[in-house]
C-alpha cells in the first residue's frame, strides 16, 4: 500500500471533526495578534490566520487525493502564511508549525522527522534572535511550541499507523469475502456436477430403455418415462438446494438410487442392504462417493456386474468393465480421457478435506476399483 493512498488517512467525516477541534488551538494565536498588533495590523493578522485555517482544513479534506506536487505546494502555502503571521503574533505565531507538522507526518510518516526536528529547533531558537519578541518569551504559550511540535508528530504518526492498520484490515476482509465467494462458486460448480452428472445419466439410461422396450412392452416403457419425469423433478429440486447450500446426501438414498440406476443400465448390482456398519459421521461423504462411482460405472465401464462394499470408514466400488475405459483413469492426473476426471477430482477434494485417501485403478485382467478410506478418528 502506498504511503499516500487514501487508506492512510482517517475517514473524511472523522478527519473533519478532529481537525475542527484541533483549530481551537488557534485561539492562542488570535489572542497574541490582539495583544501585539493594533488597527490594520490586527485585522491583517486575523485575516492571515483565517486563511491559514481554511488552507489547513482544505488539505485535510482532500487527504491523500492530492498529488505529491500539489501537496508540497499546499504545505508551502501554509509555511508562507505562518511566516506572514509572525510580525503580528510574534513568537506565538510559531505555533502554526504544529499544524504543518501534522500535515507532513500524516503524509510522509517517518520520513518527515528531519523536518520535525528543524521545526522544533526553529521554534526554540528563532524567538531568541529577534529582540522585539523577547517580551513574548515569558508567555507559556510561546514557549510550548518547541515541545508541542515533536509531541504532535509522535501522536500523528501513531494515528497514521492506526489508519494504515485499519485500511489493511479492510483489505483483508475484502479478500476474505472474495475468497469466500470463490469457494462458494467452486462448491456450487462441484455440487452441480455431482448432482446433474448422476441424475442426467439416470435419465438418459431410463429414456433409452423406454425407447428400446416401447414397442414390445408399452406398460414398462410408460413406467420408465414416469420414473424419468420424477427423477427430473427431483433433480431440479436438488439443483435449487445445491445453489442454496441446503442439500443433503445420504448413503442409504444413494445406494437405493444406485440400485435403480444399475438395473436400468442392465448391470447386475451387488449392493449392501444396510449401512449400519458405516460410521454415521462418514455416511454423507460416502454417499457422494457412491453417487459418483456408480455414475461413472454406468457411463463408461460397459460392465455387467458392479459391487459396493462398505466398511466403518470407507467404501469400495468394483466393476468388471474394461480397464481402458475413458473414465477409468489414475486420479493423480493420468486420465485416459480429458473429460473423464472432473467428477473424481471433485471427490478427491471432498475426501482430502476429510483427511482420507481415494484410490482408483484396474483390478486383475478386467475391471476397475474405486476405493475411499477415511481415518478412524475423522468423526471425532
Amino acid at each position: 500500500m502506498s504511503l499516500s493512498s487514501p487508506g492512510v488517512w482517517l475517514s473524511r467525516r472523522r478527519r473533519a471533526g478532529l481537525s475542527a477541534l484541533f483549530l481551537v488551538y488557534l485561539l492562542y494565536v488570535g489572542i497574541a495578534i490582539a495583544d501585539n498588533s493594533r488597527g490594520m495590523g490586527e485585522v491583517a493578522g486575523l485575516v492571515i490566520l483565517g486563511g491559514f485555517a481554511v488552507a489547513y482544513l482544505e488539505i485535510i479534506d482532500r487527504g491523500a487525493a492530492l498529488t505529491a506536487g500539489v501537496f508540497a505546494l499546499a504545505v508551502g502555502v501554509l509555511f508562507v502564511l505562518m511566516l506572514a503571521e509572525l510580525p503580528f503574533a510574534r513568537a506565538v505565531g510559531l505555533n502554526l508549525l504544529i499544524y504543518i507538522t501534522v500535515m507532513l507526518v500524516m503524509r510522509l510518516g517517518e520520513r518527515a522527522w528531519p523536518l520535525v526536528v528543524v521545526f522544533a529547533l526553529g521554534a526554540l531558537f528563532v524567538p531568541t534572535l529577534v529582540p522585539a519578541w523577547h517580551d513574548t518569551l515569558g508567555d507559556s504559550v510561546g514557549l510550548v511550541t518547541p515541545v508541542a511540535v515533536p509531541v504532535v508528530a509522535i501522536i500523528s504518526l501513531g494515528l497514521r499507523e492506526i489508519a494504515k492498520s485499519n485500511f489493511a484490515l479492510a483489505q483483508a476482509r475484502a479478500e476474505v469475502a472474495r475468497l469466500g465467494a470463490e469457494a462458494e462458486r467452486v462448491r456450487i460448480a462441484r455440487d452441480l456436477h455431482d448432482l446433474l452428472g448422476h441424475s442426467l445419466t439416470t435419465i438418459t439410461v431410463k429414456a433409452g430403455l423406454a425407447h428400446r422396450i416401447g414397442p414390445a412392452d408399452p406398460e414398462r416403457a410408460f413406467a420408465e418415462i414416469a420414473a424419468v419425469e420424477s427423477l427430473a423433478r427431483r433433480s431440479l429440486q436438488d439443483v435449487r438446494a445445491a445453489v442454496a447450500g441446503y442439500r443433503e446426501v445420504t448413503l442409504t438414498g444413494e445406494l437405493a438410487a444406485g440400485r435403480e440406476l444399475l438395473r436400468s443400465a442392465g448391470i447386475a448390482a451387488e449392493l449392501p442392504s444396510a449401512v449400519d456398519v458405516v460410521d454415521p459421521a462418514h455416511q454423507e461423504l460416502l454417499g457422494w462417493v457412491v453417487r459418483e462411482g456408480l455414475t461413472n460405472v454406468v457411463r463408461h465401464s460397459k460392465a455387467t456386474v458392479c459391487a459396493v462394499r462398505l466398511s466403518p470408514s470407507g467404501v469400495e466400488i468394483v466393476d468388471d468393465g474394461a480397464s481402458t475405459s475413458p473414465a477409468h483413469g489414475n486420479l493423480d492426473g493420468a486420465y485416459r480421457h480429458p473429460a473423464a476426471g472432473q467428477g473424481l477430482a471433485g471427490l478427491r477434494e471432498r475426501v482430502a478435506a476429510a483427511g482420507g485417501t481415494l484410490e482408483a485403478g484396474p483390478v486383475a485382467a478386467s475391471g476397475w476399483r474405486l476405493r475411499v478410506s477415511l481415518p478412524e478418528d475423522a468423526a471425532r
